[in-house]
């Protein structure tokens, strides 16, 4: 984390839009949606209706989810860009895993984290649909989804890097993993990186946008020399390529549940998540994505 925190600078140096006062609630991008949209998609994501197990609140949380991308989606509101390939892959891969009892050593941790993650990127829709303040790395996507001259791959991917390296990491933190629920964390995020081509169809299908490129850097460094000769963020993506995603965010996950270690966890975090965009800004700017 130390090589993360001296990249720190380069990250809080960071500018990113930000949403206007103005700002419609009712349009990004796509044909606006009508009051009675918006209305069904506040509904949809107000997660203090979901009740039962952790299982039964997933279940729900996900079909809730599944309404939400497909009034999105109808409209090709730039919104939709995450929800569409996350409803992809909570259907194809993650859904089926978690409804088999023998497929965890534990099955209600593996519940209790699906269902924290998605939760926090409903809450957030629920805050951009009613106004209300979103989370830092949310309020950035939604910002982005607004700006129609940006590429869909761009704007996909910065809700793809709030979604796993920050509310994964802080879902880790929430629902108290140990390291001895890492094989449960590895089976679902594996079963998701399977599916990783049905997200770059998807999105290439609905929205016109070529995740390829953004999401392999994002998951295997491919085009690191290019962010790196351009001076982003050495520290924090050096690291992420050398260990991989999924192993990084896991172990900030467990790193801020200690009270010693979560000040410079939540640092590197916020680092990470602003350096991986910064990169996806210069690819996309180099490659036409």
């Amino acid at each position: 984390m130390t090589t993360l925190l001296a990249s720190a600078t380069l990250g809080a140096a960071l500018v990113f839009p930000s949403t206007a006062s103005a700002t419609r609630i009712d349009l990004a991008c796509g044909a606006p949606l009508s009051a009675e949209a918006v209305a069904d998609i506040v509904r949809l994501a107000d997660t203090t209706t979901l009740a039962g197990t952790s299982l039964q609140r997933l279940k729900q949380a996900v079909e809730q989810h599944r309404r939400i991308t497909e009034i999105l989606v109808l409209h090709r509101d730039r919104r939709g860009l995450l929800a569409l390939g996350l409803d992809a892959v909570e259907q194809a891969a993650v859904m089926p895993l978690q409804r088999d009892p023998a497929a965890f050593d534990d099955p209600e941790f593996a519940h209790r984290i699906s269902l924290d993650l998605l939760l926090r990127f409903l809450r957030n829709v629920h805050a951009e649909f009613t106004g209300a303040a979103t989370e830092p790395q949310w309020t950035h996507y939604f910002a982005l989804t607004r700006d129609c001259g940006l590429s869909a791959a761009r704007v996909a991917m910065a809700g793809y890097n709030a979604h796993l390296t920050v509310d994964l990491a802080n879902a880790i933190a929430d629902v108290r993993a140990t390291p001895a629920n890492a094989p449960d964390y590895f089976r679902i995020v594996d079963a998701i990186a399977s599916e990783g081509s049905l997200i770059v169809d998807v999105t290439r299908t609905t929205y016109g946008g070529d995740l390829g490129p953004l999401w392999r850097f994002y998951f295997l460094g491919e085009g690191l020399d290019v962010v790196l000769g351009a001076g982003v963020g050495s520290g924090a993506l050096l690291r992420m390529a050398d260990a991989g995603a999924n192993v990084v965010i896991f172990g900030n996950g467990l790193a801020l549940q200690d009270p010693a270690l979560e000040p410079v966890a939540r640092a590197e975090i916020d680092v990470l998540w602003r350096d991986a965009d910064a990169a996806f800004a210069v690819l996309s700017s180099n490659g036409g994505l």
